[in-house]
């Protein structure tokens, strides 16, 4: 993107008059004189998620056990009604997705399905600069095998913040059973090429898997049409779920007929489950991986950030947030970079190298972040050195974008950090 940025506070309030997004705003609760820049750890609160809760919990008032069935939107079926909804964002069809558990259990549960060493080949091929829990839940699954994952978990090197895509698949060797890698990276924001992964693992007869929390609501992902063959993401992000929402899997319709790695009764085929037999029939679904029931109070809010997120488009989300992440970038670049305030942009520039979020990189970034907080600016911290800004599409604002900025400034001007102590 050719930038056309100014660094006026009038060309920012004049970003906002012009912005289609901008009603979405008002549908999400703003904590009170705060600038809310951190939709990338926590999204903000939509009031058509409140609806749903509410509709809910009048439905367990008055319906009691009867809910499950006689709802409005019946909750022995939500799981696969929430991901049939969700699925456009993801490039899906709607019953390759469910919504069921969390992102950790979703990863054990597919990865179980997906990893069979044999022979020579029996190593997972994962990243360095991956979510921690992605890498516990890995090793976990070859301890489980009776594998050391000191030699049978291949991490791929980076830089300190990227990757380079050719150098992973390099490392795709005949010894490889299974890649399972971040969607985009949680601390420089730089976006996989998924695309190219996919396509490069499954010409080496190599099943591949993404971990897309940081992506999935501020990306548009292709899943069927890059054949990926699974995926897992969390709801509370950029799908602004709420605190530990449940999160969603996605499996490739053309592996329905495999046998999920960890089962439950949730999985079993809806119109057999109340049988009660004790050899377990998966849904050839999604649905199929599910294991306890879902969690309803936790999924209801989806389901209203979900009419909310479809109503704007995922395509002019993205937009919106290649817009609002290019202004910042640029702001820092020339208000931010030079003596005193030294602060570097360690998020790709290439727009469709990115997520949703820019890593601005200081040494001092913890109490920097900290400061931010105490002017009520809700950033945060990933060590060793990043402050993470989020403008996110549905809810911030390019004037806020441009606050924050000003903010940072008057931090270093003022020496504001030495006041937070470690």
């Amino acid at each position: 993107m050719k930038s056309t940025f100014t660094t006026t506070e009038k060309y920012a309030k004049n970003l906002d008059l012009e912005d289609p997004l901008a009603k979405f705003r008002s549908r999400f609760f703003i904590p009170k004189d705060t600038i809310y820049l951190d939709g990338n750890s926590l999204g903000l609160f939509p009031r058509d998620a409140e609806k749903c809760i509410l509709r809910v919990m009048k439905e367990w008032k008055t319906l009691g056990i009867q809910g499950w069935f006689e709802s409005e939107r019946p909750w022995w079926y939500y799981g696969e009604n929430l991901g049939a909804i969700a699925a456009p964002l993801v490039g899906a069809e709607p019953n390759e997705v469910v919504a069921t558990g969390t992102t950790t259990i979703n990863l054990h549960s597919l990865v179980s399905t997906f990893y069979h060493p044999k022979g020579k080949k029996t190593k997972i091929l994962a990243d360095e600069l991956d979510f921690p829990t992605d890498i516990y839940a890995l090793k976990s699954q070859l301890k489980l095998k009776g594998l050391n994952p000191e030699e049978h978990l291949v991490l791929a090197p980076s830089n300190g913040r990227f990757f380079d895509e050719k150098k992973i698949v390099e490392l795709m060797t005949e010894e490889i059973a299974l890649v399972m890698l971040p969607s985009a990276l949680y601390r420089s924001g730089q976006l996989l090429d998924m695309a190219y992964l996919t396509k490069e693992a499954h010409t080496r007869d190599i099943p591949i898997g993404f971990d897309c929390c940081h992506s999935v609501g501020a990306v548009p992902h292709y899943f069927d049409d890059w054949g990926v063959d699974f995926a897992v993401w969390c709801s509370y992000k950029y799908l602004n779920s709420g605190p530990g929402g449940t999160a969603f899997l996605y499996i490739n319709k053309k592996h329905f007929n495999k046998d999920p790695g960890l089962t439950g009764w949730f999985g079993y085929v809806k119109e057999k489950q109340f049988e009660m037999l004790l050899d377990f029939e998966h849904a050839k679904s999604a649905g199929g991986w599910q294991m306890s029931s879902s969690n309803i109070l936790c999924s209801a809010p989806i389901e209203g950030a979900l009419d909310v997120m479809l109503e704007a488009g995922i395509e002019r989300i993205r937009e919106k947030s290649i817009k609002l992440t290019e202004y910042l970038i640029h702001l820092t670049d020339h208000l931010l970079a030079e003596s005193p305030y030294n602060f570097e942009v360690g998020t790709p520039r290439d727009p469709d190298r990115r997520t949703g979020h820019i890593a601005l990189e200081h040494d001092e970034a913890f109490r920097i972040s900290e400061a931010l907080k105490a002017r009520g600016v809700v950033t945060d911290y990933r060590p060793p050195n990043i402050v993470r800004v989020a403008p996110v599409a549905l809810y911030n604002t390019y004037h806020e974008v441009w606050k924050i900025v000003q903010i940072l400034q008057e931090i270093i001007d003022n020496r504001e950090y030495e006041n937070i102590f470690k």
